[in-house]
């Protein structure tokens, strides 16, 4: 899998609302409306994850805030994977 290049991330985060670029991966929070909303974004998350075998970092923080965190770590940075699980993650 190859890694994008500058340009082409700049290019492909202009398809994605609210997704930022920082310290070599894809990144963005989300506000669910309490904790188990936001536990059950979770899971839906895991399940299109492993359905991709492609595996992102998740930070739940302050009982209602995912931050979602993807990079392909067996490439050493961001993927086409990675916006492919993003479009995902953002039908949820």
């Amino acid at each position: 899998m190859k890694v994008l290049s500058e340009k082409e991330l700049k290019e492909k985060l202009k398809l994605l609302n609210g997704w930022d670029y920082f310290n070599g991966s894809l990144q963005k929070e989300f506000t669910k409306i309490n904790f188990v909303d936001a536990l059950t974004f979770i899971l839906k998350i895991g399940f299109e994850a492993e359905k991709l075998d492609h595996h992102p970092d998740l930070q739940l923080h302050s009982w209602n805030k995912v931050k979602v965190i993807l990079s392909t770590h067996s490439a050493g940075g961001v993927t086409e994977n990675d916006f492919k699980l993003a479009e995902i993650i953002e039908k949820i």
